[in-house]
């Protein structure tokens, strides 16, 4: 039984890994084609070539993998092998999208990348060695008796606690901190590869034949999972819009990754019958592999936000309104509107007098000046 059990690890494990692997490579050719088609003057658009639809074909050929994988292995194995899609990412980004570099900033700038995979690589090791084997069959009684116990009923209350508070003070207050966005998406993620297990474990003994699709169960956990996943996309693309990409991948896959082993470990008992060797081991394996994610997003190059206008401040001779708070261009790092202004009705002048120098001209004669223009003021009602 010990036996099946690791062999069915193992499966599930290539198939995470392949499938993390896969969905790197896509998400990178779709970015080649992006800056090939941004390089180029070819005017098609980028749903039109060959190579975006060969990522995109690759990608839900990924999914399906890492979808597939949650049938076979623990939830708690499952959800830190993410860190091969981070690892994937690093080396092509250098190999296939080709970023530039010199010589010379070689080891200033990739050093503690290759160190991190390097760190990655050792913590998906440990953790494929010392995952646990409580891995049992997904059928709708199962599910059932895992929903209604009281250690998750008493998780699911402190999580919706926990997530209306961060979510009253995300809204009302204003906390835009990267931590309380992804902690959002951390517990909405939680549930979300809680429910994927369940739905992948139910139709993978309904193909072997036994069938689970006739227990409501089922339909309840489908519409959970995808409930779940919208919203906790519409939380990462709010992130995206104000931290930078390196950043979030980084703190999301540290929290997302450790409240998805608690919801695990509470929901499917994952850790239950250890021994505390194993479970040591495993949390050094996720430890090594969260220095590893930091460390391979450290070094990354922040992208500088394009600007599709011309900066007032950098043209000579023109006033800086930026510092009134009277801003003219939009703010990308918090909009991608264009052209709105700002709500500036607390100030009683939108603007300000202008100040021309004063020109003299010389006529012949010293005492003669030129006479200063007259400067119209526009108030708000013009």
């Amino acid at each position: 039984m010990l036996h099946l059990l690791e062999k069915e690890n193992l499966i599930g494990a290539l198939l995470a890994i392949f499938g993390h692997l896969v969905v790197s490579i896509a998400l990178n050719l779709q970015k080649y084609c992006h800056i090939r088609l941004a390089g180029s003057k070819d005017p098609r658009a980028y749903f039109k070539t060959k190579t975006w639809w060969l990522g995109l074909f690759l990608m839900l050929l990924g999914e399906l993998g890492v979808f597939a994988s949650y049938a076979f292995a623990p939830l708690s194995l499952i959800v830190p092998l993410s860190v091969v899609s981070m690892i994937a990412s690093a080396i092509i980004g250098i190999i296939f999208i080709k970023e530039k570099w010199k010589p010379k900033d070689f080891l200033r700038r990739y050093v503690l990348s290759f160190v991190g995979c390097g760190l990655a690589i050792v913590g998906t090791y440990l953790l494929v060695t010392f995952a646990p084997n409580s891995h049992e069959k997904m059928t709708g009684e199962n599910i059932t008796r895992h929903l209604v116990s009281w250690p998750f009923l008493l998780y699911m209350l402190v999580e919706i606690v926990l997530f209306c508070l961060l979510l009253y003070f995300y809204k009302e207050k204003n906390a835009n901190s990267v931590v309380v966005i992804l902690l959002l998406v951390a517990l909405l993620g939680s549930m979300t590869v809680v429910t994927v297990k369940a739905v992948a474990g139910m139709l993978m003994l309904s193909i072997q034949g036994t069938l689970q699709l006739h227990y409501p169960i089922f339909y309840v956990m489908l519409v959970c999972m995808v409930a779940t996943a919208v919203y906790q996309a519409a939380f990462l693309s709010q992130a995206s819009q104000m931290y930078d990409s390196s950043l979030i991948a980084s703190v999301g896959y540290i929290l997302s990754t450790t409240v998805a082993i608690t919801a695990g470990a509470v929901f499917y008992l994952d850790f239950l019958g250890e021994d505390a060797l194993h479970i040591c081991m495993f949390a050094l394996g996720c430890l090594i592999a969260f220095l590893g994610v930091f460390l391979i997003t450290r070094n990354r190059k922040k992208s500088i936000p394009f600007e599709p206008y011309i900066s007032m401040d950098a043209m000579p001779g023109m006033q800086n309104m930026h510092d009134k708070g009277m801003t003219v261009q939009p703010d990308l790092k918090a909009s991608f509107s264009y052209g709105a202004l700002e709500n500036n009705d607390n100030i009683s002048e939108i603007y300000a007098p202008a100040t021309l120098p004063i020109m003299q001209e010389e006529h012949g004669s010293r005492s003669a000046s030129g006479v200063p223009y007259r400067v119209l003021e526009h108030t708000k009602k013009e």
